[in-house]
């Protein structure tokens, strides 16, 4: 299901203006700086946060993928997708020194971005770090003018994006996907 989002919630200095097919969002500052768990909180919880490939081992991502029911991708096709990855987050448990928590987007950079791949070990589920991932992830899409951010989502864990400001086929839009059986 095609999800889009901008902020829930207005802040003071954002205003919005509807268009006939999407909503646009202007704001003076692009920046959110409170989140549910802070980096602090992460830290003393025994997580690290990281934003970048260097240290991430994509065969212990690869087995966060298959554990929350995603296939077993090539670890080449992994790397050469974020490589190609203009935003990424990801959460490494300090004791396993292993992936926990992960989320990319992918877009121009300027106008657009697609938020993937968000999984959460199952081990880990349920104490903030899903949400972590993506409140950051969403506010350094903001922060670079993106506002016009999709992703798409397994239609049981809708309510997991809705608090994050993300809505089903928002003004209708409806995503298409593209399949060789209809040529």
């Amino acid at each position: 299901m095609l999800l889009r989002g901008i902020i829930s919630t207005p802040l003071p200095s954002l205003h919005l203006k509807k268009t006939n097919r999407n909503v646009c969002v202007s704001a003076q500052t692009t920046s959110i700086n409170k989140f549910s768990i802070s980096d602090q909180e992460l830290e003393s919880r025994g997580f690290i946060l990281r934003r970048t490939i260097s240290d991430l081992n994509l065969d212990h991502l690869n087995s966060v993928f298959v554990a929350v029911g995603f296939p077993r991708r090539d670890p080449e096709k992994i790397r050469l997708a974020l490589e190609h990855t203009n935003s990424l987050l990801w959460i490494e448990y300090k004791k396993t020194q292993k992936p926990v928590a992960f989320a990319r987007a992918a877009g121009d950079d300027v106008f657009n971005a697609i938020v993937w791949d968000v999984v959460v070990d199952p081990s880990f589920q349920g104490i903030g770090l899903g949400k972590a991932v993506m409140e950051r992830l969403i506010e350094e899409l903001l922060a670079k003018g993106i506002y016009n951010i999709a992703l798409y989502s397994e239609p049981r864990v809708l309510g997991f994006y809705r608090p994050l400001g993300f809505v089903a086929d928002p003004d209708g839009i409806r995503g298409m996907v593209y399949s060789r059986k209809n040529i």
